[in-house]
């Protein structure tokens, strides 16, 4: 097998253990990646600003994709296909998936690093194009948990999970979580399947454990699907994990303390999530069908991860 390049999504892993203090053999082991690779990505995106000095994420796709070399095409391309490639980005699709789409629907060879130079001649223009891209992600402190919470009750370890659910190996393993908007007035739990990375997010007023089972609970069961199996971290609002089994005959499973990368595609998700809604902005002010809209644009999203097919197609399939 050849080499592949590293996901956004194992860039946020490796930036969590990174932070977390675990040596590079231990990292590499979870990513399944050489520690050369490990070494390199770390060394080659290293951050110099003052305000955020190490390996960022964002930054290192960013910086990643610069380097990228750049073929130039003898052809020009239409204004018609322009055209198309605005379209697609105010939907808010990517312009790797744009590329993706337009040569396997029309045989149109739009490299995604010429989309983004349409995109930024557009801005220097004065246009708002720009605002379609995903912004660079300011990932939260996740990691620092609370030592002093109190152990949930009937707690089962990640380790007891089924190794098809952790090979991604069926639809119906769900990863939860919840996201906080401005002085944390109201909450959204995302509920996002680990084989498709089918997402579903549910408002909830409060983060109380009775308030989030019921979300997780009606949330999963509007989809139509088997749930096999639920993991989340170990936030208190997930103490009512038991009745959330029992109503949708699941397992229920807990990440370890200060182990966000286990649950990385549910932080990645949320990471993207936050294009739509940032952290300043007050989530009182948020439908449930704002969420439903949000959640059909970004299941409709072609995804490299998944062969440029969509969510939606691959939980539905």
């Amino acid at each position: 097998m050849g080499y592949t390049h590293l996901t956004n999504e194992e860039r946020y892993q490796l930036f969590i253990l990174e932070k977390a203090g675990h040596p590079l053999d231990f990292i590499a082991v979870q990513l399944g990646r050489h520690r050369s690779t490990i070494y390199r990505e770390l060394h080659r995106n290293i951050v110099f600003d003052p305000r955020l000095v190490g390996y960022s994420p964002s930054r290192a796709h960013d910086l990643a994709r610069s380097r990228v070399t750049i073929r130039s095409y003898a052809k020009r391309i239409s204004r018609h296909t322009w055209e198309a490639v605005e379209q697609e980005l105010r939907v808010r699709h990517s312009p790797e998936q744009i590329s993706a789409v337009l040569a396997s629907g029309s045989g149109v060879k739009v490299s995604h690093e010429s989309i983004y130079r349409f995109v930024w001649k557009d801005t220097t223009a004065g246009g708002d194009l720009w605002r379609c891209l995903r912004g660079r992600l300011r990932r939260g402190r996740r990691y620092r948990v609370n030592r002093q919470r109190g152990q949930i009750i009937g707690r089962v370890g990640i380790e007891h999970r089924p190794v098809i659910a952790n090979k991604r190996g069926r639809r119906g393993d769900f990863e939860i979580d919840t996201v906080f908007g401005a002085g944390h007035k109201a909450a959204l739990v995302t509920i996002v399947d680990r084989r498709s990375r089918f997402l579903i997010i549910e408002k909830v007023a409060t983060k109380h454990a009775e308030v989030v089972a019921d979300s997780l609970i009606d949330g999963l069961r509007r989809t139509g699907r088997r749930v096999h199996s639920i993991t989340s971290d170990n936030g208190k609002e997930f103490s009512q994990h038991q009745r959330v089994s029992q109503a949708l005959d699941a397992k229920f499973f807990f990440a370890r303390p200060y182990a966000s990368w286990e649950r990385g595609t549910n932080e990645n998700t949320n990471g993207l999530l936050r294009q739509y809604f940032p952290k300043d902005m007050d989530f009182r002010t948020i439908t449930q069908e704002d969420l439903d809209f949000v959640a059909d644009e970004m299941n409709h999203r072609p995804r490299k991860i998944l062969g440029f097919r969509t969510p939606h197609e691959v939980f539905f399939a």
